[in-house]
């Protein structure tokens, strides 16, 4: 009977769901051959590890945008992939895609990402001979990292939409597919990734005194709305609408609706991210990376080995998964650790 159950979830998804849907029992399968679940289809499974993942409760204490806040309301970068969680879903079960894969691809897509946010990611990219990319960085969490060394063996599709989810600030909806993930689940986190932190940072900005909501440029408002609901609301809609409308088995927005999320994002690049109030936070955690790295390289004190690495893997290599994997609040603590003194205390 157990066997059934997966089965009956398999044949309720190939009933379903739309012909673009990516289906569990379709998979391309994993990196290493194992026995299927029981109860849980494939996708299904892979959200799970993802969600019991020790990276994935690292990300609570990983910056977004706002450095170690001590506020209640700042986001994390576990906030951060809950809500593009969230987003991706609803556009996912509109679209009558597979909600396992979409909620797996968006839990996981970060996980690979460093303390302080990207400016700890440009720091490594900066000192690791081979460059450093957080994307690339999850896929080493979930392939090699997690569980000491075994991996948490996702599926393809899943290790696909976390390596291909980033756009930096390449278009949004690319005319060349290579740029995107295989699977349309996948696309959907990728837009899902931009619509959820240009409208958290925007909020978290506005909630930090760094803009005021009156510096929203007018024609910005008046398109997406006035408020953090209403904006995202706005691109989600569209999204939809679009898609379902041409039904051409790839995501469509609105020229109008792409062209101001771009504006809003060089907004937010211009008077949030490159802003002093949290650029000059970020020049300091930048110095805390390099001398970590710089004294990791040559000391094996303070060294938690994360996984026993093949004989000849580079040191190089090593510390640059020791830090990646730091939360931010780890970081500085064995930064006052190991260069500020120790008051002296005489007994």
């Amino acid at each position: 009977m157990d066997l059934e159950i997966r089965k009956q979830l398999e044949e309720r998804e190939a009933q379903n769901l739309s012909p673009y849907a990516t289906l569990s029992r379709n998979t391309r399968g994993r990196m290493r051959p194992e026995e299927e679940c029981v109860i849980r289809p494939a996708f299904q499974r892979d959200r799970d590890r993802i969600i019991h993942s020790k990276a994935f409760r690292r990300l609570k204490h990983k910056t977004q945008v706002f450095l170690a806040p001590t506020g209640d309301h700042y986001r994390t970068r576990l906030t951060h992939v809950l809500e593009v969680s969230q987003i991706a879903r609803t556009i996912s079960d509109a679209l009558h895609l597979n909600d396992h894969l979409t909620e797996a691809i968006a839990l996981g897509h970060d996980l690979g990402h460093t303390p302080f946010g990207h400016a700890g990611e440009s720091v490594l990219n900066e000192l690791y001979p081979k460059g450093f990319h957080h994307y690339n960085q999850s896929l080493r969490v979930v392939d090699l990292l997690e569980k000491k060394g075994k991996g948490l063996n996702l599926t393809f599709e899943v290790r696909n939409g976390i390596a291909k989810h980033s756009k930096g600030r390449r278009d949004i909806l690319p005319d060349d597919i290579s740029e995107l993930p295989a699977t349309l689940e996948g696309r959907v986190v990728r837009v899902a990734d931009i619509i959820a932190y240009l409208n958290h940072d925007l909020d978290d900005a506005i909630r930090a005194g760094v803009i005021a909501e009156s510096q929203i440029p007018a024609a910005l408002q008046k398109q997406f709305g006035a408020s953090h609901s209403e904006r995202i609301g706005t691109m989600v809609h569209d999204l939809i609408v679009k898609t379902l409308t041409e039904d051409s088995g790839r995501l469509v927005m609105s020229r109008d609706i792409l062209d101001g999320m771009v504006e809003l994002r060089s907004f937010l690049y211009d008077n949030v991210y490159d802003s002093y109030k949290v650029h000059d936070d970020f020049i300091k955690a930048m110095k805390v990376m390099r001398e970590l790295y710089d004294y990791f390289l040559n000391h094996d004190d303070h060294w938690e080995h994360i996984i026993d690495y093949d004989e000849g893997t580079p040191r190089e290599r090593m510390v640059c998964d020791f830090i990646a994997g730091m939360t931010d609040r780890y970081a500085l603590d064995l930064y006052k650790t190991i260069f500020l003194p120790k008051p002296w205390s005489v007994m």
